[in-house]
């Protein structure tokens, strides 16, 4: 209310081309914007052996994660959503996805976790907040069901309970007044949501996104194609790559900013040892730095 959110505050000073385009396009569906880029399986996997060796082990969710939070670190303007027709800029960096709590049993039941990052974070530290959220998500680690579950089920249990629940949270929601607590746990209240669909055996998807929340961006991996390509000695051999259809809303920014963020995004997929040690600076929206303490 008044310009500041749980999760953010109001930003003034927006080009008016694109501060007119939440009232052209009221809806985050109506701003839909896919694209498609596929990531050099073989090189990556061939950095994820090398690591190994060392005893460092990375998986290829992690490295777009990694990517995507060092690509915001310098981009922030990314980071952004709108409610209400307003710009707000985001005083956290959130990543959410769906995992299987038991990962040898496709019949399991599925949790959702909502992680925050630091701008600042190498590939380590990406590494081990997505560890230490999927141990505590899953498995005998697990203390219970998490927040977002323990909710479904609650409202649930009582016939039109949902529907009220969900009808009060958005109206909360649209005058920046929803409880701080639902923004910390639900995933629809994340900077970027991933699904991997690669690890049951699906092809990549352009996934929506969610109109409740202010989830900004989606990303799909899927399974592995492999296709000809035609060599520098101009040998025709197979080559893999690892799908990732993306979705966002073009409201948040300007087509420039989201070239600009996606190419150091691919740089960083296509050099991943940059991301091994912090960014030589971080950018921020005016008054909008924020931390997150590292996990020991």
């Amino acid at each position: 209310m008044f310009g500041h959110r749980p999760d953010g505050r109001r930003l003034k000073g927006i080009d008016p081309i694109v501060q007119i385009t939440p009232y052209l396009m009221p809806m985050r569906c109506d701003a839909q914007v896919f694209l498609e880029h596929k990531l050099d399986y073989e090189m990556l996997s061939r950095y994820i052996a090398r690591k190994a060796v060392d005893g460092e082990k990375i998986t290829f969710m992690q490295l777009i994660v990694a990517a995507y939070v060092r690509g915001v670190s310098q981009h922030p303007e990314i980071n952004r959503f709108i409610k209400n027709k307003q710009y707000y800029a985001r005083n956290n960096l959130s990543v959410s996805f769906t995992l299987l709590k038991d990962s040898q049993n496709h019949d399991s039941s599925e949790s959702t976790v909502r992680i925050e990052f630091d701008p600042s974070d190498t590939l380590f530290d990406v590494r081990d907040r997505m560890v230490a959220a999927v141990e505590a998500n899953r498995g005998e680690s697990s203390e219970g069901d998490p927040f977002v579950d323990k909710l479904a089920g609650g409202v649930l249990s009582v016939p039109g309970l949902a529907s009220l629940v969900v009808g009060v949270v958005r109206l909360l929601d649209r005058y920046g007044i929803a409880p701080k607590v639902l923004m910390k746990e639900l995933p629809f209240y994340s900077s970027m949501f991933i699904t991997n669909n690669a690890s049951i055996g699906l092809h990549h998807v352009w996934h929506h996104i969610y109109n409740f929340g202010n989830v900004s961006a989606f990303f799909g991996m899927g399974s592995v194609l492999k296709e000809a390509t035609v060599d520098a000695d101009g040998k025709v051999r197979m080559k893999r790559w690892l799908p990732i259809g993306v979705t966002v809303d073009e409201r948040v920014t300007s087509g420039a900013h989201y070239a600009a963020f996606f190419a150091d995004v691919v740089r960083c997929l296509n050099h991943p040892e940059m991301m091994e040690t912090p960014p030589e600076s971080v950018r921020y929206d005016k008054d909008m730095e924020y931390h997150v303490p590292r996990i020991k």
